[in-house]
């Protein structure tokens, strides 16, 4: 039988795991779409919290760690996002999806939405519900933990 510590240890080196492999499912799946999944992460988030700042949009990131400006200038470079004049306050420039980018965020939803599929059915939903919850709990004092409660909101609790 495991000790308690093996099992945690355990438990940590297969969430970074199953990290690992969701997020190379989902680059393979983005992949001819020709976005990476930290873009197509900007993309669902700006698709569903319409214009924001660059730091507004940081705040909802989760995969993406520090600031997305680079992730953004490609975006902007690709024709998936337009900076735009803030009327609030004309020192900070919006983001929003361009024609091109809100065509592509169906297909990116598309494509997470299958992923979440298998893992509903690997999973369940009252496992995958009590893992979100102490997941929550553990990231409670950490900015990941901030920027997962700040996108997520309740439905995180």
């Amino acid at each position: 039988m495991a000790s308690p510590a093996s099992t945690t240890e355990e438990l940590r080196y297969a969430l970074l795991a199953a990290q690992r492999e969701g997020n190379r499912q989902l680059a393979a799946a983005l992949a001819s779409h020709d976005v990476t999944p930290s873009q197509a992460e900007i993309i669902l988030v700006l698709g569903s919290h319409g214009p924001t700042t660059l730091k507004g949009l940081g705040d909802l990131l989760v995969c993406e760690t520090g600031s997305p400006s680079r992730l953004v200038d490609t975006l902007v470079k690709r024709g998936l996002v337009d900076r735009i004049e803030n009327p609030m306050d004309r020192r900070y420039v919006l983001l929003q999806l361009t024609a091109e980018g809100r065509k592509l965020r169906p297909l990116i939803g598309d494509i997470e939405a299958e992923i979440d599929r298998r893992l509903r059915e690997v999973l369940g939903d009252d496992l995958q519900r009590a893992l979100v919850r102490g997941i929550v709990a553990f990231l409670a004092d950490s900015n990941t933990g901030r920027a997962f409660r700040r996108r997520f909101g309740a439905r995180a609790e």
